[in-house]
């Protein structure tokens, strides 16, 4: 079920309450609790993930065309979404969320999680608190994600087919250029804003890309020199065949589920959505309970293996609706109809 608004309005006043109105201490004391041990779980799973899916391609070498090819396309796709999963773990360590010592958030995660997809938690942060305290509101550096939505279907289509054809994976390496190189602002969304020039140089502009990019070429160097030891040192390219293919789907996707087409409202039950993930879903644009983003939003110092109870108390309580799936969300987003 699509959200109703009648029953967003009758509820509107009685969901902008304080998290105390709806969770007692205790059990807020209890959501919040953070841990080392599912943390080092979720990243350990999630390059696990990544390694079967580089030895099923290896494997997949040496067989038919027949069999070679449904395997590798299932590989690729179970790679970009395990980007995608490197992607949220960076973004719950962003929140401080993922582990409970604060080296392992703002350290381990950004070289192990960050840095390998070519990103940069301390600036990833700054973006998506602002994002989270201006949810929906002219100000959300995010809104340029989702403010085209809804479109029509064949619109969707479109961006659809730029993503999974690499143009949109171009246009990514290209912006993440000009931001290392501070020539636009650093971002995550659509919108790109130009930097003032000032005293800047080429050199001194080359020196701000070195130093900005050298962590991804290192982290990015060594996945290539641990898939070359291993004998198979072309299995790299698959790595950049998903980040430039569907990994641009899949973030696209994730992000017009989560609020695409929601309330203007500065009401995180209201401008946010939570969305149904089933297997498929959770290995492609669902990793890491991503999908509970009301949950999220609501109360951000939630880690991720706690989010699925949050939402059964919250629906035990009729704080939210039961969520829709990700293709009755695709219908929302592309139910404008061309004139």
């Amino acid at each position: 079920m699509l959200q109703d608004s009648a029953v967003s309005q009758e509820r509107s006043s009685s969901i902008r309450r304080k998290v105390t109105d709806i969770f007692s201490r205790d059990e807020i004391r209890m959501l919040t609790e953070r841990s080392d041990a599912m943390g080092f779980a979720a990243v350990g799973f999630t390059w696990g993930v990544i390694a079967l899916a580089f030895a099923a391609m290896a494997w997949a070498g040496a067989q038919p065309l027949i069999v070679a090819i449904p395997v590798f396309l299932i590989a690729i796709a179970l790679l970009a979404g395990r980007q995608l999963a490197l992607a949220i773990l960076m973004h719950d360590a962003s929140h401080g969320t993922l582990f409970k010592r604060r080296w392992l958030n703002e350290v381990f995660v950004d070289w192990v999680c960050a840095r390998p997809i070519w990103n940069d938690l301390k600036k990833y942060r700054a973006h998506h608190l602002l994002h989270h305290s201006r949810t929906g509101q002219a100000e959300d550096p995010d809104l340029s994600l989702v403010a085209p939505f809804p479109t029509t279907r064949a619109s969707l289509v479109r961006k659809l087919l730029r993503d999974v054809s690499g143009l949109t994976g171009i246009k990514f390496f290209v912006g993440r250029f000009l931001m290392d190189a501070g020539y636009i602002k650093w971002t995550v969304a659509n919108e790109q804003l130009r930097l003032p020039a000032d005293d800047q140089t080429l050199i001194s502009r080359s020196r701000m890309f070195l130093r900005n990019v050298t962590p991804t070429v290192l982290t990015n160097a060594v996945l290539f020199g641990l898939l070359w030891a291993l004998g198979h040192p072309w299995l790299y390219l698959a790595w950049i065949l998903a980040y430039m293919t569907p990994f641009s789907a899949f973030v696209r996707i994730r992000s017009m589920a989560e609020h695409a087409c929601t309330d203007t409202a500065a009401d995180n039950f209201l401008n946010t959505r939570t969305t149904h993930a089933g297997l498929i879903a959770r290995a492609t644009v669902a990793p890491i309970n991503v999908n509970y983003h009301i949950e999220h939003h609501v109360m951000a110092s939630v880690p991720y293996f706690r989010l699925p109870l949050m939402h059964r108390m919250l629906r035990e309580r009729n704080a939210t609706s039961a969520p829709p799936g990700y293709l009755e969300v695709l219908r929302l987003v592309s139910s404008h109809h061309a004139a």
